[in-house]
């Protein structure tokens, strides 16, 4: 097909596919499955004859094999449909600046939105590229469109030119990735592959094989309450008492004083009246020992709390979200290596990563498909100031068809 990665990405994020964590339905917001007929659609013109999209929003798809060897492993390209909740994503208008010259970048549709180098210092690294944002009113949703265009640019490529020798290759889009649900119904008998690669990170020549661990913890606080003109000596006010847990949390140990391999203790919401309050957090860390020390100091804080409220009492529940890939990576060198030769292929300088987050390969590493990450070229994610190169999604699309290759070489 004549279109180009960049075609493919600005059709699909004027779609909006928001996710929505309140919802308990999978997908979220049946919104999604609008870009997944829309795929599948695509998918069968381009001649992958067994594209689908199943009940849960989830779209699987076949490239055939071109290659006569028996024993090339079926590898999977995967990438996620949502965009994130954080921000609104209704109504996308994108932009492009073609031959970026440098400098700051003003969105049209908000005057205070601004893309700015010094915050911003990889725009140094894109004069002259074809960079694509919104108008500062919505998300962009490179996170994870870019993914998903070059997944399908990359399809399209391999059948136009059944000469390049490839094993077979499954296609996967997910739903609610952003809101943690990304691989709850995946049918990994149905999808039939050995591993995976999600196309969902950033700056292009990027590999990343290790994630946070990640763990939610719910405080549940139940307070005492009375008439506030009979309250002296009585009144036990959870709102109060949710506030002075906040207030104790370490002031060294937020996302916003952590970098490297720091991990973190977040809150991300707080509700209450004065019988009883809730507050949510999400802790992470790059290890499970740390990970575990940050709960422990959370429920030590919140114990020393309640001390001072002896009619009050809490429950404090840990849910687990998902894991280190890099402990299953770690098995299975060959596929981060296999990475790091495509990208070098495809004229790139690789760089090994870790992601202050996690993927939807997180969670499939540790279902039994180890699957690191690779750059989709998209930056400043989950917010207004969203932006992704043209040139860098093409080089995702020819490392995407350089692994392809290498995979059926090896075999």
């Amino acid at each position: 097909m004549a279109d180009s990665v960049t075609d493919r990405f600005l059709r699909y994020v004027v779609i909006d596919t928001q996710s929505d964590a309140k919802s308990p339905t999978q997908p979220s917001t049946m919104k999604q499955k609008d870009l997944g007929r829309l795929l599948v659609e695509e998918l069968l013109a381009i001649g992958v004859s067994d594209a689908h999209l199943d009940e849960h929003g989830y779209v699987y798809g076949t490239i055939p094999a071109t290659t006569t060897k028996n024993n090339v492993p079926v590898v999977c390209f995967t990438a996620h449909m949502d965009t994130a909740p954080d921000f609104s994503g209704t109504g996308v208008k994108p932009q492009i600046i073609r031959n970026y010259q440098g400098g700051d970048i003003q969105l049209g549709g908000d005057d205070t939105q601004v893309i700015k180098v010094a915050e911003h210092p990889v725009l140094r690294d894109l004069i002259g590229h074809d960079i694509v944002t919104s108008d500062g009113t919505t998300l962009l949703g490179a996170d994870d469109k870019a993914g998903i265009a070059e997944i399908m640019s990359a399809a399209a490529f391999l059948i136009d030119n059944p000469d390049i020798k490839h094993g077979a290759i499954r296609i996967l889009f997910t739903t609610d990735e952003e809101i943690g649900r990304g691989v709850d119904k995946v049918d990994l008998k149905k999808l039939g592959a050995d591993f995976a690669y999600t196309l969902d990170g950033e700056t292009a020549g990027t590999i990343e094989d290790e994630t946070f661990s990640a763990d939610a913890v719910e405080i549940d606080i139940k307070g005492v309450a009375i008439h506030p003109g009979f309250a002296y000596g009585k009144m036990e006010n959870a709102i109060r008492i949710a506030g002075a847990i906040i207030d104790r949390l370490p002031k060294d140990a937020a996302p916003e004083t952590t970098k490297g391999r720091d991990g973190f203790i977040h809150p991300t919401g707080i509700s209450g009246v004065m019988e009883k309050a809730n507050l949510s957090f999400i802790i992470r860390d790059f290890t499970e020992e740390g990970l575990k020390t940050k709960e422990a100091l959370l429920e030590k804080i919140t114990m020393e709390v309640l001390a001072g409220y002896p009619g009050s009492s809490f429950t404090f529940t840990v849910k687990d979200q998902y894991r280190n890939m890099k402990v299953v990576l770690d098995k299975h060198p060959e596929i981060v290596e296999f990475a790091v030769e495509a990208i070098r292929r495809a004229g790139m300088e690789p760089v090994r990563g870790s992601i202050r987050g996690g993927t939807d390969g997180s969670r499939l590493s540790f279902m039994g498909l180890p699957c690191p990450n690779i750059f989709a070229g998209g930056h400043a994610f989950h917010s207004p100031l969203e932006f992704v190169s043209s040139q860098d999604m093409e080089k995702a699309v020819k490392t995407i068809v350089e692994l392809a290759k290498l995979w059926e070489e090896r075999a």
